[in-house]
């Protein structure tokens, strides 16, 4: 890792098309983020301490643990950032700096290129996996624990909460629907170890995959997406979740017509690093929750 958690924490943007998209996902779950950005602001707001002496012992002990390589906090940070930031388009960084603006679509359907929906499915089953992963580096315990994660999905909360709604409406509802995770499922299903090297997520990250091979690799992915199947059917249930619904929350910002879908998923895909973002704000979090917890 190139950078201390605290200048990732500090150099989180405060606007931007991230954070825009992010903001319109509160309506699946309402008041639970806050773009807390800033590794003194965000230990002020995770522990309502003000005692500037106790701020500079919570985050020295939090930038240790972070740094100790023999814990998986590094890992998991890793983990956030690689699934959003392969398969970046030029220009998205500079895209996602327009603040305030609405940005009209039809101007970038000649750079942005939708997914075939077999890509598609293979990049939402890898940023389930990451999750699980990351999860398990962050707590300690053993990268496959499948049973451990599914347990917490029901007390995620806070940046951890949006950006699995995220997930849910980026990477699964807009491209393929709200029957979404069954399309996924029956995919990996049929598609072959070979077929999956094919994927550059894949390639970069395999190596934190659990599985001694390419297809016990690609059993696992299975197994994980199979697993939180029920937490995600609820949630697209629980806030009747459909393609328009989830779109008519982004329109403020981004301008794009109905039969445009699969390109307004490239389009956020390219544009946006929802992963990496909420996925620093909660390892910070852990960090500092864990430094308190330890002085």
């Amino acid at each position: 890792m190139n950078k201390p958690i605290f200048e990732l924490v500090d150099q989180l943007p405060t606007g931007g098309l991230t954070v825009s998209v992010l903001k319109a996902l509160d309506f699946v779950a309402p008041g639970e983020w806050q773009n807390t950005v800033g590794f003194v602001n965000t230990i002020k707001h995770v522990t309502g301490e003000e005692d500037e002496s106790l701020i500079q012992q919570i985050g020295e002990r939090a930038i240790y643990l972070y740094n100790d390589r023999s814990q998986g906090y590094q890992r998991a940070m890793w983990l956030y950032q690689t699934v959003d930031g392969t398969d970046k388009a030029l220009g998205a960084a500079a895209l996602a700096n327009k603040v305030g603006e609405t940005i009209p679509l039809l101007g970038f359907l000649n750079s942005v290129t939708p997914k075939p929906d077999k890509a598609q499915t293979i990049d939402l089953a890898l940023k389930v996996v990451a999750e699980l992963v990351a999860f398990c580096q962050i707590n300690g315990i053993p990268g496959d624990s499948i049973g451990d994660f599914v347990g917490s999905l029901g007390e995620y909360s806070g940046e951890s909460l949006i950006r699995l709604a995220a997930l849910v409406c980026i990477d699964g509802v807009i491209p393929l629907g709200p029957d979404f995770i069954q399309k996924a499922l029956n995919f990996i299903s049929q598609i072959s170890p070979q077929e999956l090297s094919q994927n550059t997520t894949f390639n970069t990250i395999q190596d934190a995959i659990p599985g001694n091979s390419p297809g016990g690799k690609l059993d696992f992915i299975g197994q994980s997406l199979d697993s939180v199947k029920g937490w995600m059917n609820g949630f697209v249930a629980q806030n009747n979740l459909t393609q328009q619904n989830v779109t008519s929350h982004l329109k403020s910002f981004v301008e794009f017509s109905d039969d445009k879908l699969d390109y307004l998923a490239a389009f956020l895909d390219v544009s946006t690093n929802y992963y990496e973002h909420t996925g620093t704000q909660t390892l910070a979090r852990r960090l500092i929750e864990r430094a308190v917890a330890e002085i």
